[in-house]
């Protein structure tokens, strides 16, 4: 290959990719942080202001920092997201225009994984989102005819290689499929940003995989972080429950969100205090916390998943995260049967891997963790290709069965049904609220390794528009696992086992772990479409499925601090905490109409908040106008209500 062209500015990149290509520009970029805001900003301006060069960009997960917004909402998220993004984040100018419906006619923005919930109500992300495994993408950009690729790269001091750190998932992907449908080779721009972590071994490419090399200037803008969410009872007892199937010596994939922090938490308290996880466990079920088998872990785990984020983090630093392996068939099949030597253990040792992803995601907090880690430590990290991490098939299947014993693949769904459907990317009139990802992948994998176990994880209710509803149901418009592929479902009810059983059966199992108030209504139509025998009862001991039971029984654990309501550390300030907890109660007491009016007059006719520190954050220690008065009534409501006891 030649050497790439380096440049500083931005528009001697995009020059050199109008140059270089001709006609329209079919555009790839990664997901997430690998995207390079900066560049993609330029492209779409130079776009914007030539209609005769239509513009197709290919990506995902877009990400856009939250807006202000209005009232007490806009107050707290304003300083925060300066303070946490930076005012000088680059926002993606093509996401602005998707939530304005104001994209030009010859720019098209292609995604096969929205941000959550963002761009539910954006027509033009929602007719170009294509519903693609996350494996499949490669293959999707090849028919595309992607003829450019963009990517974010770090940079190491005395280094010749670049690192593609956050994001080895598809872009060597992508370049072979596209060679190997008999298309051109597509132009490759590299922009080096200084913050992002260095990530060596297969994360690393020679300076002259691309064609462009570019390096702007300082100051350069904060990486994305996501803002760590609070852990509600809830989402406690899901993890608490999910962390019991975790085998010691096994494989752990994790999605992201409140419940992958409770798992991961519960993990390493599984670990590092067994007696206090052993208090959370009888809280929920005493016939959990009296297993022999969830002892600390002896040998450890080993990662391998599409994304490494913040619960990784901490299982690496408390030593869950610690069994090694190595792309050696003929060694791991030694470990496998017990004929290991000791020279096979060394270049375990020294060799091996503990943690594999596709992608990584965090906070700072884990972005500068990954900075900080020793040589030692970093290079049992590998970053890998999608169809190296999300399949078995088409590789080295043989070494990545051995690799992958007794794995456990822990994701999210919004719904499941009742004969075990699962719902996790869309509603029921074809909106897509995120996408399907790699979640079928790793269902199916469970299903392809004798030894492993697909387990996706639900609240067993919501609450919406003052409403409250099952998110257990009998069936739904949208499906993203089929219910052939039905495994384990965990709520903060219990954990149902669905593997290979009959229907009657999965209703059964389902209606256990559903909210006590919905049950009823779930076996009677079951009954009816004769699905259940008749003369069904409840089982006893499944009438505590309420959130106020729950709630009970997990309160002295969370004022002995087992359940921290930020197990994975936070990204808010004390006084920020408090003011979080106060907006989420806000929130749910305001829902409906009647509830809206009936806690403004409690707001209205009780006492001021003596929280100066919060009502000072919000630039309401002084209400002047009648509406800041009303905001800092409501406000001292929430903090009095959710204050801690």
């Amino acid at each position: 290959m030649t050497a790439p062209a380096h440049y500083e500015r931005l528009d001697d990149a995009v020059d050199f990719l109008y140059t270089r290509i001709q006609g329209p520009l079919h555009l790839g970029a990664p997901l997430g942080l690998g995207k390079p805001h900066r560049l993609l900003n330029a492209i779409y301006a130079r776009a914007e202001g030539d209609p005769t060069r239509p513009l197709h960009l290919y990506t995902a997960l877009s990400l856009d920092p939250p807006g202000a917004g209005q009232g007490l909402e806009g107050r707290f998220i304003g300083p925060f997201a300066s303070r946490h993004f930076g005012d000088d984040f680059p926002r993606l100018r093509y996401v602005s225009a998707l939530k304005r419906d104001a994209l030009p006619a010859h720019i098209e923005i292609e995604e096969f994984y929205l941000q959550s919930g963002a761009l539910l109500h954006s027509p033009p992300a929602q007719q170009r989102y294509a519903s693609l495994n996350y494996t499949h993408v490669a293959r999707a950009l090849a028919d595309r005819g992607v003829n450019a690729i963009v990517q974010k790269v770090a940079r190491r001091d005395g280094d010749t290689r670049l690192s593609l750190s956050c994001n080895t998932d598809l872009t060597q992907d992508a370049v072979d499929a596209i060679v190997a449908r008999g298309l051109p080779r597509p132009l490759l721009i590299a922009e080096v940003d200084p913050e992002l972590p260095w990530l060596g071994g297969s994360a690393t490419v020679a300076e002259d995989y691309f064609d462009v090399v570019l390096t702007p200037p300082g100051p350069h803008p904060k990486l994305f972080g996501l803002p760590r969410q609070p852990v509600t009872d809830a989402d406690y007892a899901i993890g608490f429950y999910a962390s019991t199937l975790v085998r010691d010596g096994g494989t752990l994939q994790i999605g992201i969100g409140a419940l992958a922090d409770a798992l991961c938490h519960a993990l390493a308290l599984r670990h590092a205090d067994n007696a206090g996880y052993r208090r959370v466990l009888a809280a929920l079920d005493p016939a959990l916390a009296a297993r022999a088998d969830l002892a600390p872990f002896a040998e450890g785990l080993y990662g391998c998943s599409e994304m490494i984020n913040e619960g990784f983090r901490r299982l690496v630093e408390v030593g869950v995260i610690r069994r090694k392996v190595v792309d050696d068939e003929a060694l791991m099949r030694r470990l496998a049967d017990g004929s290991a030597d000791d020279a096979d253990r060394a270049a375990l040792e020294r060799d091996g891997e503990y943690l594999h992803g596709g992608f990584y995601l965090g906070s700072p907090e884990f972005y500068d963790w990954l900075r900080r880690l020793p040589d030692e430590q970093r290079r049992g990290i590998g970053m890998r290709r999608i169809s190296e991490v999300n399949e078995l098939y088409g590789g080295h299947e043989a070494l990545e069965r051995l690799q992958r014993r007794d794995a456990r693949f822990f994701n999210t769904c919004m719904m499941a049904t009742a004969l075990g459907a699962a719902v996790s990317d869309g509603l029921a009139d074809g909106r897509v609220v995120s996408g399907v990802g790699g979640q079928y992948n790793f269902v199916a994998m469970a299903h392809a390794l004798p030894d492993a176990r697909s387990v996706l994880m639900l609240r067993a209710s919501r609450e919406a528009g003052g409403q409250a509803s099952s998110n257990i149901v009998w069936n739904y418009g949208h499906t993203t696992i089929p219910r052939h592929l039905r495994d384990i479902y965990i709520s903060e009810y219990g954990i149902a086992d669905l593997r290979g059983r009959a229907d009657e059966d999965c209703v059964l199992a389902m209606a256990a772990i559903a909210d006590a108030r919905y049950r009823g209504g779930l076996l009677d139509t079951a009954r009816r479409e004769g699905k259940l025998r008749a003369d069904y009862a409840i089982a006893a001991p499944a009438r505590h499925n309420t959130p106020e039971h729950l709630r009970a029984a997990l309160a002295p654990l969370r004022r002995d601090g087992l359940l921290p309501d930020y197990p994975l550390g936070s990204d808010f300030s004390a006084v920020e905490q408090r003011l979080v907890r106060a907006l989420g109660w806000l929130k749910t007491a305001t829902a409906s109409r009647g509830g809206k009016l009936a806690t403004i007059a409690r707001a209205l006719t009780g006492a001021r908040s003596d929280d100066a520190e919060a009502l000072a954050r919000m630039d309401l220690a002084a209400p002047s106008a009648l509406g800041e008065r009303l905001l800092a009534r409501l406000l001292a409501l929430g903090l009095r209500e959710t204050r801690a006891p």
